[in-house]
């Protein structure tokens, strides 16, 4: 398929970097903006910008990057799969499992690839650190630690109670925010069957929902157990997964891209992978992905099943922490 019309849905700090990506893959394509704020400014490399879904049936897009708030995902991405649109969904893939299964059935009625967007899987250091671990590089494995958080007021170049991040009603919360965490653990270790977890406002931080997140979560068919951290209020950003094994330590860092190792016996770290520390290569390579899939008919990677799947463990966390017990996922 040709693409010639593309859509973008939402102009955060994500809806512009995937424009400019969209702008650098396709330099002759028409590509608009559907946006909630009237303006007349078209943003650089766009060609339109449309305020209603009527407006953008008329311009009749063949594919769509939804990016807007996770609460408004469904409603969305419904309507363009119904008007035969493949479409890259942000993550997460909603706030609540309402009107999933309509999409989900909507989407395969009409033939449209429905991808959802957790681009770390794309990074080059976290699939060697998953190929390192497949190939039983450190032996039987004994204990995952993963932890990612940064300073909410530092994250973006705007009042950050006006953010996505900030707002309940929006989808935010450090747990939603940060699932790509959910996504890439449940990747490389397998399907989740219990979690611990505790949910917390913390910090002094305007905004009505949660941010602090700890996490205990059991995997399936082992006895292997992951820690998790997310947070909202480290002032010391980090981005960090550390696997103990019976040969040694593997530990990848997603802000610098690469992977290290400290083998038994040894006296310090060394690095084995480093990556091109570029965070929009991933989304270049997820674009290319999802086009693939449009172009060749194929399931995507990151499937709408993989989004749901994150919503179940997100659920399931939530219940965790306001009963104070351990929660069977989904």
């Amino acid at each position: 398929m040709s693409i010639k019309k593309i859509l973008i849905v939402g102009l955060g700090s994500i809806g512009l970097r995937h424009s400019r990506i969209a702008r650098e893959i396709f330099p002759d394509s028409t590509i608009a903006i559907l946006r909630h704020q009237e303006t007349k400014e078209i943003p650089k490399g766009a060609n339109k910008v449309f305020f209603a879904l009527s407006d953008v049936m008329q311009f009749n897009p063949q594919i769509a990057i939804v990016c807007g708030p996770a609460s408004t995902h469904v409603e969305i991405s419904l309507a363009l799969v119904q008007a035969g649109v493949h479409v890259l969904v942000e993550k997460p893939i909603s706030n609540t499992h309402e009107g999933l299964e309509e999409l989900n059935h909507e989407a395969v009625k009409n033939n449209c690839v429905l991808m959802v967007g957790y681009n770390l899987r794309y990074l080059s250091s976290l699939n060697k650190f998953k190929d390192l671990i497949d190939d039983n590089f450190i032996g039987n494995l004994y204990s995952v630690r993963s932890e990612v958080g940064q300073y909410l007021p530092s994250w973006r170049d705007k009042d950050y109670r006006k953010t996505v991040s900030a707002q309940k009603i929006l989808g935010g919360g450090v747990l939603l925010e940060l699932s790509h965490e959910l996504d890439y653990l449940r990747w490389i270790f397998g399907d989740v069957e219990f979690v611990q977890a505790q949910l917390s406002k913390q910090s002094m931080l305007d905004i009505d929902v949660e941010d602090n997140v700890n996490i205990l979560i059991a995997f399936k068919n082992t006895n292997l157990v992951a820690s998790l951290s997310l947070d909202f209020i480290r002032h010391d950003k980090v981005r960090m997964c550390h696997v103990i094994g019976e040969k040694g330590s593997l530990r990848w860092n997603g802000l610098n891209d690469q992977v290290d190792l400290f083998e038994a016996n040894s006296d310090g770290w060394k690095n084995v992978y480093k990556g091109e520390t570029n965070l929009d290569q991933s989304y270049k390579e997820e674009w290319l992905h999802f086009i693939e899939c449009v172009n060749k008919k194929e399931r995507p990677m990151i499937s709408f099943q993989d989004g749901v799947e994150v919503l179940n463990i997100v659920e399931s966390i939530k219940d965790a922490s306001s009963s104070g017990k351990r929660v069977k996922v989904k």
